[in-house]
């Protein structure tokens, strides 16, 4: 068992090519000698009056250019085709003999099966015309229909068989081939996805963190500073109370954010980061207590929202409120969220002003993670310049939004 093994196809094939010719060849010659020593070797039954010397040697010269088989198959079908000519030739009334056929019909695999695309096709239409070639010298040299069907039914295992296998097996490769490019380019691709849903979810992570702490940590900035140039301790205290307001909510969403990064699937229930439209008002009492004059009318009544857009609208607003509190913060800001047929509307506007605050470094990534949040849902954003005043709008889709 052991050995049959070590000698399995699969160990075979990894031999040099060399020496799986010669394996083959010795094969061929094992059988050769088998078919001359007991009589076999004659296609007809007639007796052979040719010295048997002389059939082994021609036997011997193919076995030896069947060595060349892969290296040089073309060179070594021709010489192949000589020398069973020659059998023939030698054979008389017998004809060729059983292991030159043999022999040669692995020549014509060969070219067939390890020859390029060109030769590949040039070796079917030759297989074809030899047979035909075969079929008619022998009409000719013998008339007798025996002797041509004899031969006709010799060409079909010795020269169209082993060119019809030959092509089966290149036509299999040749698809084993193609799926294997495939399977290569399916797993970049599949490597590529995997690359840009980690890029999504760096971009996804960056855009909630930013909206979590940019808001609550600008108000307390804002609120601190206000708090250090106030003398009356009341307003002083409004401020501090509104800046530990701010740190508290800040840490929530932080704690919230790090509960859901750390839940796996089945481990823990899912959880989200707060807000949503109902935190609102809490958010325009912080804007208000930074200084900031902010007009708000609320009117979502009706079905409840998705989570989706009641989320994003809150993003949305607490975003914009944050860049009129960090570039205009003594602006009048009107703030409207409201239920337009199929979508929810978010107004935001302020008057121009110039920056309070030279030194402020705004990142720029706040409407681009507004448009983002927008676009996700199917909505569209735009901010600009209009007459006196900034304005933010965004429509978000109600409908067609998993909950």
């Amino acid at each position: 068992m052991q050995a049959l093994v070590r000698w399995s196809p699969l160990q075979l094939k990894r031999l040099p090519e060399f020496q799986q010719d010669a394996l083959v060849v010795a094969s061929s010659v094992l059988i050769g000698l088998a078919l001359y020593l007991t009589g076999l070797y004659p296609l007809d039954t007639l007796d052979d009056a040719i010295p048997g010397w002389i059939r082994i040697a021609l036997f011997a010269a193919i076995c030896a250019v069947e060595l060349f088989r892969r290296r040089a198959g073309v060179v070594a079908a021709a010489i192949g085709l000589v020398l069973v000519l020659a059998d023939a030739v030698v054979g008389g009334l017998n004809g060729v003999s059983l292991p030159m056929l043999i022999v040669f019909a692995d020549l014509l695999y060969a070219v067939k099966r390890y020859g390029t695309s060109r030769l590949s096709n040039v070796i079917i239409v030759v297989s074809l015309v030899v047979t035909f070639g075969a079929v008619l010298i022998s009409q000719t040299l013998v008339p007798d229909w025996q002797v041509t069907l004899l031969t006709a039914l010799a060409a079909v295992p010795f020269i169209i068989g082993p060119v019809w296998v030959a092509t089966i097996i290149r036509q299999h490769q040749a698809i084993a081939e193609t799926e294997r490019t495939n399977a290569a380019q399916l797993a970049k691709i599949a490597e590529l996805d995997r690359a840009a849903a980690v890029v999504d979810e760096r971009t996804r992570m960056a855009r909630d963190l930013h909206d979590v702490i940019a808001s609550h940590v600008s108000a307390i900035a804002i609120q601190s500073e206000a708090a250090l140039s106030v003398d009356d301790a009341d307003m002083t205290r409004a401020m501090l109370t509104s800046v530990r307001e701010n740190s508290v909510r800040a840490l929530d969403e932080m704690r919230a954010m790090i509960r859901l990064l750390r839940a796996h699937s089945g481990d823990a229930p899912e959880t989200t980061a707060p807000g949503g439209l109902s935190s609102l008002p809490d958010l325009i009492d912080s804007i208000r207590a930074s200084g900031v004059n902010v007009e708000a009318y609320l009117r979502i009544d009706g079905p409840a929202l998705p989570a989706a857009v009641d989320l994003t609208a809150y993003r949305i607003a607490q975003e914009a409120l944050t860049n009129v509190m960090k570039h205009a913060p003594k602006a009048r800001t009107r703030v409207e969220v409201s239920r337009v047929d199929d979508s929810l509307r978010v107004d935001i506007a302020n008057d121009l002003a110039a920056p309070t605050r030279p030194d402020d470094r705004s990142d720029g990534n706040g409407l681009l993670n507004m448009r983002e949040r927008a676009v996700a849902l199917g909505g569209t954003l735009s901010a600009g310049a209009g007459q006196d005043r900034w304005v933010v709008q965004a429509d978000l889709p109600i409908t067609g939004v998993a909950g």
